[in-house]
């Protein structure tokens, strides 16, 4: 499967042309200048980059639908569950014909990714989760961006979204020419990386489009289809989300599949493996962003820490946080996953041992399973060696 793009050329909502200065369905006169003093709104308000395109996502639409007839989304029913909504942004917010991306940076400061990852005693909190919730500073953010647009026009309607809704970020996005979709599926940008999130704002104001990314630039490189622990990419630009880290540590939350704990190594809230080996990350700078500073030491936190934690402490580390929406049950779940594949020391096998009587069905199965692991011949110190190796001999890739 290829990257798909596509974009308008004309506002659909047919009240807004039929107003005076939009006669034509074309945008005013002057407003590029507009799209300029909107650029350096954005720029005072943290974004690193925004873009302008329409609403149609042509072929895009197209791969969505194959691969949601795959059941590649496993448990995640609301991805098809809202018709064309997510495929066509008019249909979201009737109305909507020009749609504006914002990317706002996230890789925070902290010990690097890859030096938690080959600590097998540590835990690994996915980057973009280790500060404020990113939903809650850039919905903000693009609320007041749409303030300040409505207040210079005085009309037009506007939305904000910040991966909350039935919205195709990554396709908007790559029309926006703010990057392209890679192999990993993640946009990437050959200025910045992928370490970004995405926020888009709906607005019935036809403005004038940027010109969408029309080529990607990941050549032969595989980097981020083999590292994957659970090779969950069944092609470049596929992704089987049953078999992703994120998926099974975020949004699934019932009995991780037996053959997929392993592999899951020291992974409790997510997994950036594609994005650390991404040779575009090599652009990405730090985020000056104080709400994405790592908090409660979450960076390398240690996986005892994790599981020390009752259901108070949990909802008082995690408040604020994208993380307190697993809830306490799957956040004790997936760390007894780690805490198995971990090194056996007499304190972990006493922390799970005490474990055997939590209240929840869930949580028990995990915990059984992590102590057979530092029960049986086999030492799991070779998952932490593993990791050690594949982050040492990652691939130079040819663009």
């Amino acid at each position: 499967m290829g990257v798909y793009r596509g974009r308008a050329r004309f506002c659909h909502n047919r009240a807004m042309t039929e107003r005076s200065s939009f006669d034509t369905g074309q945008p005013d006169e002057g407003t590029g200048n507009l799209l300029t003093t909107i650029r350096h709104w954005g720029t005072e308000l943290g974004f690193q980059a925004l873009g302008f395109t329409g609403v149609d996502l042509g072929q895009h639409r197209d791969y969505l639908a194959r691969w949601l007839d795959a059941g590649y989304h496993g448990n995640m029913t609301w991805m098809a569950g809202h018709g064309e909504k997510r495929s066509r942004p008019e249909s979201l917010v009737p109305g909507t014909c020009t749609v504006i991306s914002a990317r706002m940076d996230y890789l925070p400061s902290g010990e690097t990714p890859e030096d938690v990852l080959v600590d097998a005693k540590k835990a690994y909190v996915s980057r973009y989760a280790l500060g404020r919730d990113y939903h809650k500073v850039m919905r903000g953010r693009l609320a007041k961006l749409a303030k300040r647009i409505d207040n210079e026009l005085g009309k037009g309607r506007y939305r904000a979204f910040v991966d909350s809704a039935p919205v195709m970020e990554r396709a908007l996005a790559e029309n926006a020419g703010l990057g392209w979709i890679g192999k990993n599926t993640m946009l990437i940008n050959d200025k910045a990386g992928s370490w970004f999130f995405l926020g888009e704002i709906y607005t019935d104001i036809p403005l004038p489009l940027d010109p969408p990314q029309k080529t990607e630039h990941c050549g032969t490189c595989r980097a981020c289809l083999d590292i994957c622990p659970t090779q969950a990419f069944t092609a470049p630009w596929v992704l089987d989300a049953r078999k992703c880290i994120s998926y099974l540590t975020i949004e699934y939350d019932g009995v991780i599949p037996e053959h997929l704990r392993e592999a899951m190594g020291n992974r409790i809230y997510g997994c950036d493996d594609c994005q650390i080996v991404c040779p575009w990350n090599k652009f990405a700078q730090q985020t000056a962003e104080p709400d994405f500073s790592p908090r409660h030491a979450l960076d390398a936190i240690s996986l005892l820490d994790c599981f020390s934690w009752d259901e108070a402490t949990f909802l008082a580390k995690t408040e604020g946080s994208a993380i307190r929406r697993i809830g306490f049950e799957c956040w004790r779940r997936n760390v007894a996953v780690a805490l198995g594949n971990a090194p056996s020391s007499p304190e972990i096998s006493a922390a799970l041992a005490a474990a055997l009587d939590d209240p929840s069905a869930l949580v028990r199965e995990h915990v059984r399973w992590a102590l057979a692991q530092h029960s049986c011949t086999k030492t799991t110190e070779r998952t932490e060696t593993a990791e050690k190796q594949a982050y040492s001999t990652r691939k130079k890739c040819v663009r």
